[in-house]
């Protein structure tokens, strides 16, 4: 049986990527799912993918930044299908430079997205939620990086750091609403985001000499942690933030 049969998920970040991949993995477990991003094109090839595996699939151009973006992304998503269940926070961007360096508009940036537009969707899901009364999910996309400390990535891990502390506020926050918000924590894995460090045979040697396991990880090896925090598997488990990253925030 789809584990997730009946129920809608909302993907931010859900044009390309590790967005992309969640939204296919929740799909193929009987969820119908709604995409979000910036690019209306990505979206578009979502859809289209969704159709061809067979899932039902919506799509809705969002600013994560924007308060009113996002309060009429949760509002047109509930309309459209009926009913809302699984929010994943997937939207993010990375700032690669060192503090001394790093302007104020950068910071900003950074924490725009990757901090207030996790805040802005899981309260707009979560009024909606609690407003239903029949539960859900809430799936934030964190990071190793916010659990250890990494130099030259400082606005990037401070605003994962911050969703980490979001997940755990609000898991207790909303248990007594039948609400599981949980967080994962990749490490390094082979994404859109990523490709030109990749292109850098030195520096993606470097990476790899700090991950235990000796190599990225493939996008389908989150996914099966999205469905499983998505579905029953996680009914009594909240505030959890699972790391995946090859051993690195270990070693």
């Amino acid at each position: 049986m789809k584990a997730l049969k009946g129920k809608v998920a909302v993907v931010t970040g859900g044009g390309r990527g590790l967005g992309r991949t969640f939204a296919h993995a929740l799909g193929a477990q009987g969820a119908r799912v709604v995409v979000a991003s910036r690019r209306t094109a990505d979206l578009e090839g979502v859809v289209a993918e969704a159709d061809a595996l067979g899932y039902e699939a919506w799509a809705r151009p969002t600013d994560v930044t924007s308060e009113s973006e996002v309060e009429s992304l949760i509002a047109e998503a509930a309309a459209h299908f009926g009913r809302l269940d699984i929010l994943v926070n997937n939207s993010g961007v990375v700032a690669t430079r060192s503090l001394v360096d790093t302007t104020a508009e950068e910071w900003d940036t950074v924490m725009a997205t990757n901090l207030r537009g996790t805040f802005l969707a899981v309260r707009a899901m979560g009024r909606h939620l609690i407003s239903e009364g029949h539960g859900g999910k809430i799936i934030n996309i964190a990071s190793n990086f916010g659990i250890k400390g990494i130099p030259n990535h400082t606005a990037y891990s401070s605003s994962k750091a911050g969703v980490i502390g979001l997940t755990r506020s609000l898991a207790v926050e909303w248990a007594r609403h039948n609400i599981q918000v949980n967080a994962l924590a990749p490490g390094y894995f082979i994404t859109d985001m990523n490709a030109d460090m990749r292109a850098d045979a030195e520096l993606t040697h470097k990476i790899l000499r700090t991950i235990p396991a000796r190599r990225m990880a493939e996008a389908t090896e989150l996914s099966t942690w999205i469905v499983a925090l998505a579905g029953p598997a996680s009914d009594f488990m909240t505030g959890e933030v699972i790391v995946i990253d090859g051993g690195q925030s270990v070693s």
